[in-house]
């Protein structure tokens, strides 16, 4: 499906402010199941706006995000939201590598929300902020409670200071 804005005479229209809405899908936007696994459409909404010196498009892309946590390995769907804000101009100097131009078929609003998205991926993947993740020694879900498990864990070098300290407070 494409996603494009037409402009036509709304670029005379200074202050014009008009709504949007399409649905696509990850397939359709180049996202690999590698980078994120969604279920279902992404839905884009927003605005355009005319500024006079360009459009302006505000939105927000909603998704619904399967993925394992990376803690807990849990299995979990998660409805994320990924706002975005840009500005379009009809001429943009050559050098100026930032600006996004726009030509006489309208605004491609594909690339944008492709780069929103991997954007605001997660670099870490939780079902919660607080997980607490598996025992390292049984290997059981500690977010459905303590497994009994000694989990201190002592670093080998440091292990002749604390005999060194047994024998200390034996002397006492």
């Amino acid at each position: 499906m494409e996603m494009r804005l037409k402009i036509g005479d709304r670029e005379k229209a200074l202050g014009f402010k008009d709504g949007f809405r399409f649905e696509t899908s990850a397939e359709v936007l180049d996202i690999s199941e590698a980078d994120a696994r969604f279920r279902g459409p992404l839905v884009v909404e927003g605005t355009l706006e005319n500024t006079g010196g360009s459009f302006r498009v505000l939105g927000e892309v909603h998704a619904t995000r399967a993925f394992i946590c990376d803690r807990c390995l849990a299995e979990v769907e998660a409805q994320e939201r990924y706002p975005f804000t840009e500005d379009f101009h009809r001429d943009c100097a050559a050098d100026d590598l930032d600006a996004n131009e726009f030509g006489d078929d309208g605004i491609d609003l594909a690339p944008l929300v492709r780069d929103v998205v991997i954007a605001a991926l997660p670099i870490r993947n939780l079902c919660r902020p607080d997980c607490k993740g598996l025992c390292p020694k049984c290997g059981a879900d500690l977010n459905q409670g303590d497994c009994g498990c000694d989990r201190e864990v002592t670093d080998p070098r440091l292990a002749v200071l604390k005999d060194l300290m047994k024998n200390d407070s034996d002397c006492v």
